[in-house]
């Protein structure tokens, strides 16, 4: 149920639907006081960096920090420091990421079926290395689940470090300063920072609840197999070789990405080989 609307200045009513409060970008800004950027950076850092995130509102979080610096300049600093600072977070987040794999090696995937922590969520991960090759690190960034998983496996897998580096540090300028950044450019288009602060709660509605509407669903979809496996007498532990059969190949970092290929044609398969 819609609480009462408020009025932004007297003409604009402000629409807060207030259901997922604990999500709502301007909450927790608001509620942080002088320590939001630490907050906003320190949610930023755990998504990346602390095998956690799953639900935090990430990438809404950034366009909207940006949005308010442009608005009401929420954070005290100018947007070229708030952005700085988030992009900084970022990359320190993947590069714990990668040392939390790298030290923890094959063992860290050794565990039981949990759904999110899970060897299909890895196995996605992989999924990515192997079609992008190192990019992947860049591009995971803008990917749920693939961001968190990226950098341990990457880790695991004993990625060339430097490259390694080069390749987060990318993917968190283009994520982290850029998502920002680009939140503070709306707010040079009145209708569209209107929009976003006054519908902000059905927007996080949409963005958040949607993806934790996906997770859940793939959490409880996960435990309910998993269950069913253990009845039916499978193994549902991902052991130490099984642990060892998810670490990528070396080579694999290097690998250029998979060009897109064009659906063949009865044409096609018809043409004499030359």
């Amino acid at each position: 149920m819609a609480s009462t609307a408020e009025e932004d200045d007297g003409t604009h009513p402000v629409h807060h639907i207030a259901l997922i409060p604990w999500l709502d970008p301007e909450t927790i800004i608001a509620a942080a006081g002088p320590w939001a950027l630490v907050v906003v950076c320190f949610i930023v850092f755990a998504e990346t960096g602390l095998l956690v995130g799953f639900l935090l509102p990430g990438d809404t979080l950034l366009i909207i920090a940006g949005l308010l610096t442009h608005t009401s300049m929420v954070f005290g600093l100018n947007i070229w420091w708030v952005s700085l600072l988030i992009g900084l977070a970022a990359f320190l987040g993947g590069e714990v990421g990668y040392l939390i794999g790298h030290k923890a090696g094959p063992a860290i995937f050794e565990r039981k079926e949990s759904g999110l922590f899970s060897v299909r969520n890895v196995q996605r991960t992989n999924a990515f290395f192997e079609r992008f090759g190192g990019l992947t690190i860049i591009l995971a960034r803008f990917v749920p689940v693939v961001r968190t998983f990226a950098p341990v496996a990457a880790g695991v897998g004993h990625m060339h470090r430097g490259t390694y580096t080069l390749y987060n540090l990318i993917g968190a300028v283009l994520w982290g300063f850029g998502l920002t950044m680009a939140g503070y450019l709306l707010g040079y288009i009145p209708p569209v920072a209107r929009f976003v602060q006054e519908y902000i709660d059905l927007i996080l509605l949409v963005a958040v609840g949607g993806t934790a509407v996906v997770t859940l669903w793939h959490y409880f979809n996960e435990r309910r197999k998993a269950q069913k496996e253990a009845a039916a007498g499978e193994d549902i532990v991902t052991d130490e070789d099984e642990a060892e059969a998810l670490v990528l190949e070396a080579d694999v970092f290097d690998r250029s990405p998979e060009p897109v290929r064009r659906p063949s044609s009865p044409e096609d398969d018809q043409r004499p080989d030359e």
